[in-house]
């Protein structure tokens, strides 16, 4: 008997930055097997001896599943608490005081408002760096849990946290951290929709001890190892006068960095540091919307692109940003770059749009961001009815400056369809929704 494959076809396929027509992919059991014209891919399907089910998106353009690499999921409960507050306020006021309350049930209902969100707004794969423990691995499974049922790919952040000025909830020891984050590896080993990688807090989240811990336990796990660094300028005055070194030279002292590091934020990194970074083949998680929406500061992501470091994109948190579109960071990505530097040709629209598809799966090691065989058939259909994909002179630039997340109507996942015409086909959004505000009903009066 033949094999059976499934084709998803639009009217145009963004393949590698370029739109071409009459394109789409074929995929079996989840990945893809052909991209280019419904006329290459009914060949293709001929030449495996197959039987294909075509699913046509009329007047749709297919692009990659963008990839989100830097979220804290439950963060989405707590928006609108504590904006326009400077950092440490906002930390301490909305972060610090509402998240230990969560528990294993907030956990899931804030995993499944940042997930459907992203779906709707064509986020296939998310790495969202978990933080509260409650002494075990429950509320990180209940987020591991939250993806499946929604049918998104979630790479968990396994946080390791020490710092004695942070909720307890965040904190472990070296000993604990490391024992529990390689018990959840084992547990999702052969899972396509839930992957595990190590995340050290940061410098003032986690102790030296704590860092090296972390770096170890990557290693033999063969996991990415994802930290916070140079985000708030205050947090390279701290390095300096604790470590007497700037952020990511600290980060190389405790043997943390290499090719599996990936520096999340980096805005404070100086030429010395991005030289570095380079040097070391470890990648950047860039999160130009919380940046900006924290006054954080701009990272040189011109510099270090020119460099060949690997970027990906992140929203970061619902309260720190209060949007979980990587689209949307593709466009503050570009913006940012062009006002930092005063040059409007300082970056590329195609550059952005690499960094929010196939740069994301890179920095977590994964076979997804691209419409190319052997990578996971993630797929997003955008309505070319939209006006905001008005007029066709170039669609790839279109979709990073121009586009409306009204035009966002079907995401596929493993080749399954999650999103159809703008909705979600996995959950319902108002039972989401009526769990959202349940669970933060009482919240308003005590805010």
């Amino acid at each position: 008997m033949s094999a059976a494959l499934h084709a998803i076809v639009g009217d145009f396929a963004v393949i590698e930055g370029h739109a071409r027509a009459d394109a789409g992919i074929l995929c079996r059991d989840g990945a893809i097997v052909a991209a280019g014209t419904r006329a290459e891919l009914a060949a293709a399907a001929a030449g495996a001896g197959a039987e294909v089910s075509w699913t046509h998106a009329a007047h749709r353009v297919l692009t990659p599943g963008t990839v989100n690499a830097h979220n804290h999921s439950f963060q989405s409960l707590l928006r609108g608490i504590a904006d326009d507050r400077p950092f440490l306020e906002w930390r301490d006021q909305a972060l610090y005081r509402w998240a230990p309350r969560l528990g294993a049930h907030g956990v899931e209902v804030g995993a499944l408002l940042a997930f459907s969100e992203m779906l709707l707004h064509g986020v296939t794969t998310v790495c969202d760096f978990f933080y509260i423990q409650d002494g075990g691995n429950d509320n990180a499974r209940a987020v591991l849990a939250a993806g499946r049922r929604l049918g998104m790919r979630t790479v968990l952040g396994r946080c390791f946290y020490d710092w004695d000025g942070a909720p307890a909830a965040f904190r472990e020891t070296p000993a604990e951290a490391r024992s529990r984050f390689l018990e959840l590896v084992r547990e999702v080993a052969g899972d396509a929709l839930a992957f595990v990688l190590a995340a050290p807090h940061s410098l003032h989240g986690a102790s030296p001890r704590m860092i090296r811990t972390a770096a170890e336990a990557a290693d033999e796990a063969q996991t990415p190892l994802h930290i916070h660094l140079a985000e708030e300028r205050y947090q390279v005055d701290d390095a300096l006068t604790r470590f007497g070194a700037r952020p990511l030279h600290v980060v190389d002292q405790l043997d943390a960095l290499g090719p599996r590091t990936v520096a999340v934020h980096g805005c404070w990194f100086d030429q010395g540091e991005r030289a570095l970074l380079a040097e070391r083949g470890a990648g950047l998680a860039y999160n130009p919307g919380s940046n900006m929406f924290l006054g954080d500061g701009v990272t040189d992501v011109v510099d270090l692109s020119a460099r060949g470091v690997r970027i990906g994109l992140g929203t970061d948190g619902g309260c720190s940003n209060s949007r979980v579109s990587v689209f949307d960071e593709m466009r503050s990505c570009a913006l940012l770059q062009k006002v930092q530097r005063l040059d409007g040709g300082a970056i590329s629209a195609e550059t952005c749009f690499a960094m929010g598809t196939r740069g994301g799966g890179e920095l977590l090691g994964l076979p997804v961001g691209r419409l190319a065989p052997g990578y996971r058939a993630d797929v997003v259909g955008l309505d070319l009815d939209d006006p905001s994909l008005w007029p066709r002179f170039d669609l790839v630039k279109n979709i990073v400056y121009a586009l409306s997340a009204r035009a966002i109507r079907d995401v596929w996942v493993e080749g399954r369809r999650v999103v159809e015409d703008g909705r979600l086909t996995t959950l319902d959004l108002g039972e989401i929704g009526a769990r959202v505000r349940e669970l933060t009903s009482s919240w308003r009066s005590a805010a």
